[in-house]
């Protein structure tokens, strides 16, 4: 008997060392970029289950977050058939006339919409809308699109950090805490998302001003295109707005729909509006491959590797150890907790998924609770709620692969011959990931400490 428990202890640990040197080693390949992220992260995935660190049937069925993939493939057939009919590139003319082509305006501009999209929309959802405009408004400009893609990915998950349906940390945390609503997010993290939001404008105008230089005869040109020109199609335009509108529509009105009973999640929105679309749109098998060609598959490919991957370190226990640990070295006092949290999530969302990171700490959030003698909903208690959430959202503008608007703005950017890098990304995210954990850390404790 004790042999035999000798031998259970012994290939656990194996295991934990295992996983953690399989994840280390895929992460340090994707930082050098030597090899496609999508294939260091598949072959991570594969060691994972060959190991047997987790098997089969729980990465496919567990771990891969379908409901993400089947979100991004559907987001990406609306996209791909809406940027056919020169829609984008239409919005995008018409909204850099409104700034006379001065691009600092424009920068503000499709930044503030990115956060704004972020916090009714999925992350993914709204970046998948804003890129294409970016990169017809830089082409006309003639500037490079970098400042502007990286404003949005930033932005992308500052806006979502604000409301509940905005980001899956916090649908999350609204799922396990039914007494903060809509309103509760809106009231008590708005307040710092403005600022933060306000804050990182002038930060990436004090870091990229000098790009952001127009030659007079590139604006000139610009506000004598004639936008209608760029519609290929009318026909198209008008059913693409429709279904587009259609599906945002149904993305806001997601809450009230559950609450009469319809049960229609992001995902199955996202594929209705592509599957209508394409009924609407396409005519043969030729037309309907080419739109299956344009799906960014070497993104869908990554997300599932990163997904398994993450999941092997969850499976060993390593999550819930670093949470655990965390925790008990704040004694259960609020808020020496309530900045463990912040900062422990901002961490590690910006080096992990935060789905499975913010599934380990719910729970225990909820057991430092009861152990200090407090009910989960109570007031004292919502302060750690909000921390999570900050440190979570916030965090995953540290690394290019912290969130999933991070990894589709980088795919989409490579598409177009952009340079958007995990070393590019890190030089600028991860500093101004510090000064909005900083902002946060002040805001909870002038607010609730």
């Amino acid at each position: 008997m004790q042999i035999l428990m000798f031998t259970e202890m012994a290939n656990s640990s194996l295991q934990v060392y295992g996983a953690l040197f399989i994840f280390l080693v895929t992460y340090a390949f994707i930082i050098s970029e030597k090899i496609s992220r999508a294939i260091v992260a598949l072959l991570g995935a594969l060691a994972m289950i060959m190991l047997g660190i987790v098997e089969l049937e729980s990465a496919l069925f567990e771990y891969v977050e379908w409901g993400t993939i089947v979100l991004l493939i559907g987001m990406m057939i609306l996209v791909t058939i809406a940027n056919q009919s020169g829609l984008f590139e239409y919005i995008a003319i018409r909204a850099a006339k409104r700034t006379k082509g001065d691009p600092i305006k424009i920068l503000i501009l499709l930044s503030c919409l990115t956060a704004f999209g972020s916090a009714f929309l999925d992350n993914v959802t709204t970046v998948l809308l804003i890129v294409p405009i970016t990169f017809s408004i830089t082409k006309v400009l003639k500037i490079k699109p970098f400042p502007f893609l990286l404003a949005e990915v930033l932005f992308a998950n500052i806006g979502g950090t604000a409301t509940l349906i905005g980001d899956p940390p916090n649908i999350m945390i609204g799922a396990a805490n039914p007494h903060l609503t809509f309103n509760a997010f809106l009231w008590n993290l708005a307040p710092i998302i403005v600022l933060i939001t306000v804050v990182t404008i002038g930060i990436l105008y004090f870091l990229f001003r000098k790009q952001l230089h127009v030659e007079p005869e590139n604006q000139q040109k610009l506000m004598e295109i004639d936008e209608n020109s760029y519609i290929i199609s009318r026909k198209l335009v008008l059913r693409s707005s429709i279904v587009l509108i259609s599906t945002i529509a149904l993305f806001i009105l997601h809450p009230l729909l559950s609450q009469i009973g319809i049960q229609l999640e992001a995902p199955a929105i996202a594929m209705l509006g592509a599957t209508v679309l394409m009924l609407l749109t396409i005519e043969n098998n030729h037309q309907l491959e080419e739109v299956f060609a344009r799906i960014e598959w070497t993104t869908i490919f990554f997300f599932a590797g990163l997904f398994i991957l993450v999941g092997g370190i969850q499976e060993v226990g390593i999550i819930r150890y670093l949470a655990e640990q965390t925790i008990t070295l704040t004694g259960g006092d609020i808020e020496t907790t309530a900045t463990a949290v912040l900062w422990l999530s901002g961490i590690a969302s910006a080096t992990i998924d935060n789905i499975p990171f913010v599934a380990t700490m719910i729970p225990l959030i909820n057991d430092v609770a009861t152990g200090i003698g407090l009910s989960p909903d109570s007031p004292q208690v919502d302060v750690l709620w909000w921390s999570l959430s900050l440190g979570a959202c916030l965090g995953g503008n540290g690394t290019l692969i912290g969130a999933s608007a991070n990894v589709i703005v980088a795919g989409l950017a490579t598409r177009q011959g952009e340079k958007f890098t995990y070393g590019r990304f890190l030089l600028y995210g991860a500093p101004i990931t510090i000064v909005t954990l900083i902002l946060s850390q002040l805001y909870l404790w002038i607010r609730y400490y």
